[in-house]
């Protein structure tokens, strides 16, 4: 393939906090570049945030749907490959299924729907339709969770036995939502987050890890979910007990009162012969705890001969150079980018390309979250994970 790949981008005007990140990931290794965008629904940050960005005038719109319609009658040479929609939850189901219908390629901000029924339509129209959707759990994209993964998946800690996944933060510690913070405005709003705040927000972060690493699907869960700060609409704290298919139980606490945290995910995942522990604020480190001998410190870097494939394809410096968020959002978004480009070009790309969060994860994650408030609503001890 001779060129970028062409996208569009749907909310994530200027000041809005995802939208550029997605922007900066998406341009990180020079092979998308944005050509068009419906950035706001109000018209003059839609074309300011456009003007901003470098765009062609007649490709900065004021309506998503005018964009897609419009974008969808170019010439080969100027279409769209894919759209990003960067909107707040209750918006992403519309436009996905638009773009879909007119026959772009779908990326999408987690959580993937407002509902688990509008997760499953747009899973179908997926399939129907033979476009690839990438969905944005970053945390998949950092190199050490991908090597966690694949010594889970290769047996090295024999079966699993115990997982413990934490996900605290402190930003939420005061009704920011009444002082003018307007991403705690939508975040805390059930008509705009949907019937989970906290746990829908990073709780869902924190199950898609322990399912991504262990290579194990929750299946019943016990769940705890709490309103902190008072006046707030939606819980902003939980933990919660897990069971996995394989016998494996589990600890899940996400909170967003937890004051002075930053961003602590963290995950340990324990097997017959040993353990591992990875955290988010330390992410080029990998900790291997053996059984029968001392532990192992494993650190990302390129041309690392101790990690496996799927670890050296997503780093990006030699080791001792941090990689953080950033970089694992452009992994996402460079393995979407080699995954299209192959099926432009009719060849296959490589496994460690095809390793992206999509339209199952994106399923788990909603029926994760009717999940946990049903448990939090019932006397009942465990309930059975259904989707």
């Amino acid at each position: 393939m001779n060129r970028k790949l062409r996208m569009g981008m749907i909310g994530g005007g200027k000041d809005a906090f995802i939208g550029a990140i997605h922007r900066i990931a998406a341009n990180m290794d020079g092979l998308i570049e944005l050509k068009a965008g419906a950035l706001s629904i109000n018209p003059e940050i839609a074309k300011d945030s456009g003007q901003s960005l470098f765009l062609e005038p007649d490709r900065i719109y004021t309506d998503f749907k005018a964009m897609l319609e419009k974008e969808a009658a170019m010439p080969a040479d100027k279409r769209l490959d894919f759209i990003t929609i960067v909107t707040p939850n209750f918006a992403h189901f519309e436009p996905a299924m638009m773009a879909l219908d007119k026959g772009f390629h779908v990326v999408i901000e987690k959580p993937i729907t407002f509902t688990l029924d509008e997760a499953k339509q747009l899973k179908a129209k997926v399939e129907q339709t033979g476009l690839t959707l990438l969905l944005t759990h970053t945390y998949t994209g950092y190199p050490m969770v991908k090597q966690a993964r694949q010594m889970v998946k290769n047996g090295l800690l024999g079966k699993i036995r115990k997982v413990w996944v934490e996900y605290p933060q402190g930003w939420l510690s005061k009704l920011s939502e009444r002082e003018g913070n307007a991403q705690a405005a939508w975040r805390t709003d059930p008509k705009r987050s949907g019937k989970s705040g906290c746990m829908g927000d990073i709780g869902t972060h924190a199950a898609n890890l322990a399912e991504y690493i262990s290579g194990q699907k929750i299946d019943k869960l016990c769940a705890d979910l709490n309103i902190m700060v008072e006046g707030r609409m939606l819980d902003d704290d939980g933990a919660v007990l897990l069971r996995f298919d394989n016998g494996a139980a589990g600890v899940l606490m996400a909170s967003q009162v937890a004051a002075g945290e930053e961003n602590a995910l963290k995950i340990r995942i324990y097997g017959e012969k040993g353990g591992l522990e990875w955290a988010q604020q330390e992410p080029n480190t990998l900790l291997v705890k053996w059984l029968d001998k001392p532990t192992e410190i494993l650190r990302a870097g390129g041309g690392n001969p101790h990690l496996s494939s799927y670890a050296t394809h997503n780093c990006r410096t030699p080791g001792g150079h941090p990689e953080g968020y950033l970089e694992a959002f452009g992994n996402l978004y460079r393995n979407f980018a080699l995954t299209l480009q192959a099926k432009i070009d009719g060849t296959t790309p490589a496994p460690e390309a095809l390793d992206f969060p999509g339209p199952d994860e994106g399923i788990r994650g909603m029926a994760f979250i009717d999940m946990v408030v049903k448990s939090s609503a019932s006397e009942q001890k465990w309930t059975k994970f259904e989707i």
